[in-house]
């Protein structure tokens, strides 16, 4: 019988709390906080104050409801809210809600009220959302406020006051320590300078705008946990672009995905018209069709709206840059209680635009479902991920497909069926074996399946504003297919115990222990091993042992060596490879049937290396926040941050690998400090240097990386006149040189210890024109890109043309160190799961 997870009935959300009533009048913001709403920016913990205020004086119209808590610990929360007759029923609005999207049993009302979600302040530095929302929740609780009880009688509302606490307090406590006592509006005064990484990420410098699909981070997850337990109707995010700018809402801009559907483009212009009324009465300044589409799957508007629902982007003219008073440069001066009197109108809008089409909504939101089970979008009608090969990688994927709601289940049996190959790049006949994973697009999120698994998006404009391709199986690196068949699904998951052995007698003391090097949870496997002291192996030749075929990157944890464990030593293996999900196999001998014995000299001791990885001004904080979150939630391994504004000081001898994030070190490294490097690495040390980074030592003495000849024939032969091309062309015309995110296939050298672990292919997730000459004489040209690697994604026509014949990766000797270019981010937002092999190899197999 298929498995169909249903993640909602298993995790009952979380009991809201009910603030007991106080006594006294409930007080606006100003009143409560003791300045004028718009004159200073509110910490968090006062924010959330005023939040209990609020639901403590609209006992039985709102509810707190805590969802989880941020890596710094501060606490996430949402509001509900409805009328009192609503709030009496609100688990049987839920419910009914998850009925009409087909995910829980029973008969679906459609006289329900509509439900509606904002979101405020997921970017920490965009702080006015969370100054407006205090304005929100009064006008909402206030008895006297005829219009918001209006608004109530047809909609259940779910307010997130504050989505990224930990940057908005970052962002908070910088500028009320820097501001002058009236604020100072001139853009170059310290309070509109907002020092390195700023408060728009979370803890680990993440942009959780990015991140609604992939979940890496714990915010995310927790936040779309409770989100797909309601799967509400309607999501608003609120926003801010630059100080210069005035205010944005729908109509959406192109390129729209081809699967937001007419009625979510209808009713996006709907809730802009009910925006544009307050605004026009206002003579306030907006913008609409323009910058922001609806296409990379990961934004705040678009995956709910992959999830049926009407989703918003708000953009309010600040940021970060605005402060409380900004003098633009048409001689105006921004304040923060403009931007707040705008999002707070925006907001009102979208409730009443959906309270006044509550029954639409309903029915359309119905309607999506019906037609997600029964009339999938697209031609593909089952995508199925192999079963065998990787399980570590599997089961990471079937517990993402889990976290989405998304079912899937096992091919019962061997067949051949006509599909889309995703790592040849064609349709041809391919073979679905028993055990196989199946998600049938039969289901109620298989637009959001097709979504993620679509091989080539639709493009219909490509002047977007993100990345064009992430097709599921290239970024886990599982070998898949897309089918037009509807195939069953009803076989069962393979039990695969973690450890293994050829026979019984082999479980108890064996000769070693074997586990292929696969997938990060292999990585995981070695940093634990390492941390406890335990003396581990890696093969870096193939061979064969007990009928079992092992490649380069093999470890191998012998019993020799790790005498000091005593009886501990096959406990901690076992134990670790079962927490860290890895297969091991146990074996009696030390003999090979091929290749090299497992004492041999190409079976090398992995050191445990001392990392240090280079943060501060010149560094991409994202690129530094996305190797901190490798080490220390991902592979749990140690790693010590060195400051760029003290890096000259530090005794570099102390660390065996240095990483430098993408950034621009051009005044992190003078000439004297860049020859101290040098030596570092010539004296034993690898320095992996990533994009921007290695952009930065292509071409200096020394380092053989280098950028490729302009291509003098085709200058030759250019169009005289090509320089004669309208203006209005512009934004359209650089597009050629742009690369939007597209996933490329990587030619490896998987004998050098930097691709350990894969095939002779490695689909990668190229941003940028990378334009390399391969690596000359001392040089290991690991990674390549030859004529026609790409695969999916839009690539300018100049762009596609530099990305032929290009280095992509790889490591030169320098002394007895090495320099490990990586030119591509192997971690890009931490969702490109099948890169991360590479950057466990660079950290513990290169120079080894």
């Amino acid at each position: 019988m298929m498995a169909l997870l249903w993640l909602l009935r298993s995790a009952p959300p979380v009991q809201a709390q009910t603030p007991a009533a106080e006594t006294g009048p409930l007080l606006n913001p100003t009143q409560f906080l003791g300045y004028e709403l718009g004159s200073r920016f509110t910490p968090h913990a006062t924010l959330l104050r005023y939040v209990e205020h609020v639901a403590a004086h609209a006992a039985g119209r709102m509810r707190v409801q805590p969802y989880g808590s941020t890596y710094e610990n501060r606490p996430l929360e949402v509001v509900q809210i409805g009328t009192p007759e609503n709030m009496a029923r609100l688990e049987e609005i839920r419910q009914n809600n998850l009925r009409l999207a087909g995910l829980a049993s029973g008969t679906a009302r459609t006289d329900a009220p509509a439900v509606v979600w904002l979101s405020y302040n997921i970017h920490g530095n965009e702080a006015v959302s969370s100054e407006a929302v205090m304005q929100v929740l009064y006008d909402l609780a206030n008895p006297e406020n005829p219009e918001t009880r209006q608004f109530l009688q047809h909609t259940v509302l779910l307010v997130d006051p504050c989505v990224n606490p930990d940057g908005h307090e970052r962002y908070v406590q910088w500028y009320n320590r820097v501001r002058a006592q009236v604020p100072n509006a001139s853009p170059y005064a310290w309070e509109h300078r907002e020092p390195w990484p700023g408060g728009r990420f979370n803890h680990y410098y993440f942009d959780l705008n990015r991140d609604w699909a992939w979940q890496t981070q714990q915010e995310s997850r927790q936040r779309l946990a409770l989100y797909n337990q309601w799967l509400p109707q309607v999501h608003a995010d609120f926003h801010e672009m630059g100080p210069e700018d005035p205010y944005y809402f729908s109509p959406a801009a192109k390129p729209f995905h081809e699967d937001i559907t007419n009625f979510q483009r209808k009713f996006q212009g709907i809730i802009g018209d009910y925006n544009r009324a307050v605004f026009d009465k206002n003579n306030w300044l907006y913008f609409t069709r323009e910058t922001y589409d609806l296409f990379y799957p990961s934004y705040g508007d678009t995956y709910p709206s992959f999830n049926g629902a009407i989703g918003m982007t708000y953009e309010q003219g600040g940021s970060g840059r605005a402060g409380v008073r900004y003098a633009k440069s048409d001689g105006d001066t921004l304040t923060l209680a403009q931007r707040i009197s705008h999002h707070h109108a925006a907001s009102l809008a979208t409730i009443r635009a959906a309270s006044e089409r509550q029954m639409e909504l309903v029915k359309e939101f119905r309607k999506y479902f019906d037609e997600a089970r029964t009339a999938p979008r697209g031609s593909y009608k089952s995508y199925v991920v192999a079963g065998s090969g990787d399980p570590g990688q599997l089961r990471a994927f079937t517990e993402y497909l889990q976290r989405q709601q998304i079912q899937f289940g096992y091919a019962p049996r061997r067949q051949r069926l006509r599909g889309f190959n995703y790592f040849a790049g064609r349709e041809e006949t391919v073979q679905v074996e028993a055990q196989d994973v199946v998600i049938s697009m039969y289901q109620p999120k298989s637009t959001l399946v097709k979504v993620l698994f679509e091989p080539r998006p639709a493009l219909e404009d490509s002047l977007t504003y993100d990345i064009t391709a992430w097709a599921l199986p290239y970024s886990f690196g599982l070998k898949a297919y897309a089918l037009k068949d509807r195939i069953a699904a009803n076989g069962q998951a393979a039990n695969t115990p973690t450890v293994v052995a050829a026979s019984s007698a082999a479980l108890s003391q064996p000769y070693a222990y074997v586990a292929r090097w696969n997938n990060l949870q292999d990585v995981r496997f070695l940093s634990r091993l390492l941390q406890q002291k335990v003396k581990v192996r890696v093969a870096g030749r193939a061979f064969e042992s007990e009928g079992q075929k092992y490649l380069p990157g093999t470890l191998v944890i012998t019993r020799n060596g790790n005498e000091a464990l005593g009886p501990k030593f096959d406990q901690l293996i076992r134990s670790q490879a079962d927490s860290a999900g890895v297969m091991v196999r146990a074996v009696q001998s030390g003999f090979s049937t091929s290749g090299a014995d497992l004492g041999s000299g190409y079976v090398r001791n992995v050191a445990r290396p001392n990392i240090a990885v280079v943060a501060g001004n010149g560094v991409s904080p994202t690129a530094f926040g996305e190797v901190w979150h490798f080490f220390e939630q991902q592979i749990g391994y140690p790693v010590t941050v060195l400051g760029t504004d003290y890096l000259p000081s530090v005794p570099l001898a102390k660390f065996d690998v240095l990483i430098l994030p993408d950034g621009d070190y051009s005044e992190v490294y003078s000439e004297r400090q860049l020859e101290a490097l040098k030596t570092w690495v010539r004296g034993g040390g690898r320095l992996i240097a990533m994009e921007g980074a290695a952009a930065f030592l292509s071409g200096k003495k020394d380092f053989l990386l280098r950028a490729k000849p302009a291509d003098s024939t085709a200058a030759r032969k250019a169009d005289p006149y090509r320089l004669l091309k309208p203006y209005a062309n512009a934004e359209r015309e650089q597009i050629g040189e742009r690369v939007q995110g597209s996933v490329y296939r990587v030619l490896l050298d998987n004998t050098h210890p930097l691709a350990f672990g894969y095939g002779n292919t490695y689909f990668a997730l190229i941003r940028d024109t990378l334009n390399y000459r391969f690596l000359g004489e001392g040089g290991w040209n690991v990674g390549v890109l030859k004529r026609d690697n790409y695969a999916a994604g839009f690539a300018g026509r100049n762009a596609r043309r530099k990305l032929n014949d290009t280095f992509v990766l790889g490591a030169q000797d320098m002394g007895r160190g090495q320099v490990i270019y990586l030119a591509d981010n192997p971690l890009f937002r931490g969702f490109w799961q099948g890169g991360k092999l590479l950057f466990g190899n660079a950290l513990f197999f290169v120079g080894q």
